[in-house]
């Protein structure tokens, strides 16, 4: 598993161990919900290669955001921007993502290859999490917001390979779920036809 970096704060150790154990607890599980696939299938795998890096973003600017999206790294399958000075309203949160991300699409950072969702801590609790979440303790008292950083081809690919072994069966009966799968998959078609252009 990833070390802790020297660098983080007292609290910022805090919230990254309870990011891992929210991992390892909630969405490394195998679960009904998702075909008795694990919520998240290759984040364990993904910690145990060092693949996931933790940032932070302590003030209202978004410049931490651009620079990751910027400079996504080719070693990396995720950078999870920990965001303690959230926007309040879980809607505008997840429309500037959604914003973020046509915006990449548009070439604005000039990778197009990327895809940016988040947690909000007001967000409603996901169905699947059920039990499972009764079992996790917070280290940190500090509220945040995740924004999760992700390669979108990467995605697209583990979305087909899953979508077979009936993982998406009950997630796009929920709520937001179609529409947000449906979103990704229409900006890969977009970015695979600019591909082609060029």
């Amino acid at each position: 598993m990833t070390n802790i970096l020297p660098f983080y704060t007292a609290d910022e150790r805090k919230i990254v161990k309870e990011i891992k154990a929210w991992s390892r607890t909630v969405l490394e599980k195998p679960n009904v919900f998702f075909n008795n696939l694990a919520p998240c299938p290759y984040a364990k795998k993904a910690w145990l290669n060092e693949k996931v890096n933790i940032v932070f973003k302590h003030d209202k600017h978004h410049q931490i955001i651009y620079s990751t999206v910027s400079l996504f790294p080719e070693t990396t399958d995720m950078t999870i921007i920990v965001d303690t000075a959230f926007e309040e309203d879980p809607d505008e949160f997840h429309d500037y993502l959604l914003s973020m991300n046509e915006g990449i699409a548009d070439g604005i950072f000039i990778d197009r290859d990327i895809w940016v969702m988040g947690a909000h801590p007001y967000d409603d609790e996901a169905e699947f999490v059920g039990d499972l979440g009764a079992d996790f303790e917070a280290d940190s008292e500090t509220m945040y917001a995740l924004i999760f950083v992700q390669r979108l081809s990467k995605l697209e690919n583990s979305a087909d390979k899953l979508q077979k072994k009936g993982y998406y069966d009950e997630y796009l009966g929920e709520t937001d779920a179609p529409d947000i799968y449906q979103k990704r998959s229409e900006l890969y078609g977009r970015l695979n036809d600019g591909d082609k252009d060029t």
